[in-house]
Order: structure tokens, then C-alpha cells, then sequence
């Protein structure tokens, strides 16, 4: 049974943050430039279940950090009726947005993606956070 005194749980770095500012009913767990692995210790005894969760990690992980092993343990981890995947600018994260989708795919997940992207290629503008937060 998945607890439902939380609606809305959004899990991941600083992409996470900015998605909360357009759903601010959501409760977060995120931090700026923390990578898959920091935030599994991080938030190892944080309960992860909720009607929604929505994730994005991975882009502050170095080339031999496991990222696919490390977000698959992440999503066993999340109790949730619904879960969706931020997917990473795949010109940006080519490998990174092939393990997302992957991984989304084993568990029934939905990916959410925009192309408005700032200046870094790695952060939505205001208008790609909002077409993410619509999406879910």
C-alpha cells in the first residue's frame, strides 16, 4: 500500500529545485549539484513513497559513476503510484538519457522532456520548467 499523506515527492539536484518552483505543492528532496550516489547517501533513510514522485539525477555524475546501477537502486527504493523521469538534454547526456529511458521503461515510468534549454544545455529555461511540470 503506498502512503498517501505525501501527494507529490520531487527527488534529485538542482533541475529538481527548479521544477519545484512550478509545483510548489510538492514536497523536495534535492540539492544543487549533488550526483546519484551523494544523493542515495544522503537521503539513504528518507521514505520515498508517495502518490507521485518525479526524479532528476544523474547530470552531476562523473564518467565511472555508475549512474544506470546507481538509478536503478534509486527507483527500487520509491513507493509510488505514478513516477516520472526528467530526461536529460540528450545532446548533452546521450548515455544519461538512454539509462533514464531505460530504466523508466523496466518500472512503467513516464519520461517528461522539453528542448528549451539555457545557455549550459543541461538546465531548462523558465518555459522548459513549466513544460515539464505540465507533464506530470
Amino acid at each position: 500500500m503506498i502512503a498517501e499523506t505525501v501527494l507529490c515527492l520531487i527527488l534529485g539536484d538542482s533541475i529538481a529545485i527548479g521544477l519545484h518552483r512550478f509545483l510548489p505543492e510538492c514536497e523536495v528532496r534535492a540539492n544543487v549539484g549533488i550526483s546519484t550516489s551523494g544523493w542515495l547517501k544522503r537521503y539513504q533513510h528518507t521514505n520515498l513513497a508517495a502518490k507521485t514522485a518525479i526524479i532528476s539525477l544523474g547530470v552531476n555524475d562523473g564518467d565511472a559513476a555508475n549512474t544506470y546501477g546507481k538509478l536503478r537502486e534509486l527507483r527500487t527504493k520509491i513507493t509510488s503510484r505514478q513516477v516520472y523521469w526528467v530526461v536529460p538534454n540528450e545532446q548533452t547526456h546521450k548515455h544519461l538519457y538512454q539509462d533514464v529511458n531505460t530504466i523508466a521503461g523496466m518500472f512503467g515510468d513516464q519520461v517528461i522532456q522539453t528542448n528549451k534549454y539555457q545557455a549550459d544545455r543541461v538546465h531548462p529555461t523558465m518555459q522548459g520548467y513549466k513544460e515539464l511540470a505540465e507533464q506530470t
